[in-house]
Parts: structure tokens; sequence; C-alpha cells
């Protein structure tokens, strides 16, 4: 089967180790099943695990991606939750679990024309959903529930702050929490994104760094380093901020002075649970709320993808479709 593979790592020049073509069709353990993918979703794991995070030299060659929608082998539409663990270790939380990994990590992932996954880590497609839409919410989408809608300790109406609008679990966060009723703040770096994440809900968006009309209730940050300082000083007293990831750097100052003195929490997110995957779907058959889509193209391009994202030039989600 044709299938998109991390071949070598590569810490500076991530794409040298990007492989197109064929490879075996998948084994399948007991209790697993096999999906034939219709489409699968680009995320910035994919570049990282190219670059040697979360993916080791001993597990190459591996099939790359973590998100996909498909149809499985008894002819049902659905969407694969890529969390590969058991709620059990994580005291009912899959995402706990000590030895939790993510598809392409140890098992191979979905940028191929069928991938093996756990039959509980099927969710229905609605049929409201195409597979490209689908494709899109695994992982940033997911990401960005959680973030919402479990970590953040909010209500409708709050105000919520969006480091780096553009990027999918950013576009994600501005259109969920528009449809949820709180108001959202956005940043970045260019004007064209800004102009984009107004027109897809954000209530006011600011360059990266500009100081803010008003404290926020909370902060959703997935850049790190680059943005890390402003997030702490646009929080009010006893604000919350939810951190995803680190796209800039993961070792920014702490600043604990302000941290204890404001009383501020840092909570972590990662991912989400497989019953949260399908409360997603259920959220946006129900407010009409869509992934905002930058590309879709033909998984044998995608290469053009990655060097896309590699460069920034990205608004939503890549999709490949199969």
């Amino acid at each position: 089967m044709f299938a998109v593979t991390a071949t070598q790592l590569d810490r500076h020049n991530p794409l040298n180790g990007l492989t197109l073509g064929d490879r075996p069709e998948p084994e399948v353990p007991a209790g697993w099943t096999t999906v034939t993918v219709k489409a699968t979703a680009l995320n910035h794991h994919d570049l990282w695990s190219l670059r040697g995070v979360g993916l080791r030299e001993e597990n190459l060659p591996m099939i790359l991606g973590c998100d996909a929608a498909g149809v499985d082998d008894d002819g049902n539409e659905v969407i694969v939750h890529s969390v590969i663990g058991d709620p059990e270790r994580g005291g009912g939380d899959e995402t706990l679990d000590p030895k939790r990994s993510l598809l392409s990590e140890r098992y191979q992932g979905t940028f191929a024309e069928k991938v093996a996954v756990p039959r509980r880590n099927l969710v229905p497609k609605p049929p409201e959903l195409s597979f490209e839409e689908a494709a899109c919410l695994p992982t940033a989408w997911l990401t960005a529930y959680r973030m919402l809608f479990d970590k953040s300790g909010l209500q409708p109406g709050s105000t919520v702050l969006v480091q780096g609008a553009g990027g999918g679990v950013a576009t994600a966060l501005i259109a969920l929490g528009s449809a949820a009723g709180y108001r959202v703040w956005a940043t970045s770096r260019t004007e064209g994104k800004r102009k984009r994440a107004l027109e897809l809900g954000a209530d006011a968006a600011f360059e990266t760094g500009a100081r803010l009309p008003g404290r926020v209730d909370a902060v959703m940050e997935t850049v790190g380093e680059a943005t890390w300082s402003h997030s702490l000083k646009s929080l009010r007293p006893g604000g919350r901020i939810v951190v995803s990831g680190a796209t800039s750097g993961q070792v920014p100052p702490a600043e604990l002075n302000r941290v204890f003195f404001l009383q501020l929490s840092v909570v972590g997110s990662t991912m989400g649970t497989r019953d949260q995957l399908e409360r997603l779907t259920r959220f946006l058959t129900t407010t009409g709320t869509r992934p905002i889509v930058d590309r879709v193209l033909p998984l044998t391009q995608a290469r053009d993808g990655f060097a896309a994202m590699n460069e920034g030039e990205v608004f939503g989600k890549i999709v490949f479709s199969v």
C-alpha cells in the first residue's frame, strides 16, 4: 500500500527523512481492526516526529500521521481516535495512562491507505461531516475542545486569549470558543492571519506581544517561549494558562514571582479522550461549526504539505486525501 514514512530523523532538516512509497499492509493484533483511510490531516506532531521528538530511531521506518477518517471492516464511516492507551491505567482517562502513545510513535500511523487501530478507538463519523472535515478532529480539534471545555474552568462569556492564530489548534480554539459563547481574542504576527481570525469568529485580533485593552480570564497557549511572557502578563489575577504545545521552544522564563503573586494557574493539556472526541462530533453537528481546511492535497503530494507547515504558510488544517 502507498504510505508516507519517516525513514530517518533530522533535527534541523526534518523533510530529509520523509519517504513516499510502498509499505506492507498493517498487522492486526487481537482486539484491533483496520480502517481504509479516506482522509488524514497533518499536524506539527508529524514534523516533530521527523526531528526525533517522540519517535525513536529504533522504531523506524514509521508511517507518520495521527488523524484519519475512513471506513472500517464492517463498512461503517468512522473517525480514528489516535491515543493508544488503557483508560483503567489512567484512572478512567487513557491520556493519563503512563504507557500511552499516539499513532506514529510506537504504532504505524495514518498516512497510508490502511491503518490498524484498537476497536475501541473508532468513533462514528456523523454524516453531516465530510471525510476531510472529520480527519481534522482527532488531534488539533480534540486538543482545543479539551483545553476550552475541560481544562480552562471558564463559563460562557469569559474572555479567552488564543496565542498564534493560524495553526490547527489555534483556529479550532477560535471557532469552538466563538460557538460556545466565549469572548475570543487572538494574536498573530501577520495581518492576514489576524484578519482571518476575525472572520473565523474572534472578537478582536492583535499583533503578537501587543498590549491588550484588558486582562483576560484564560490564555490558550500552544506557542511556548515566544509568547509565554505575554501570556502571563495578559492574565487577570487568578487567571489560568492552558498549555498544550510549545512550537517556539519549551523553556521560557517561568516568572514565578508573577505566578505566585497574582495566584495564576498553569495547566497542561494533551489530546483528549475517546468520549471527548465523540462529544466534539456532536458539538459540531449541533452548532454547525466546521474545521477550517487550509488545503486538501492527495497523499502522493504530502511533501508539499509538510513543506508548507514547516514554513508556517498555513491557516487551519492541511488535509491529505487517500
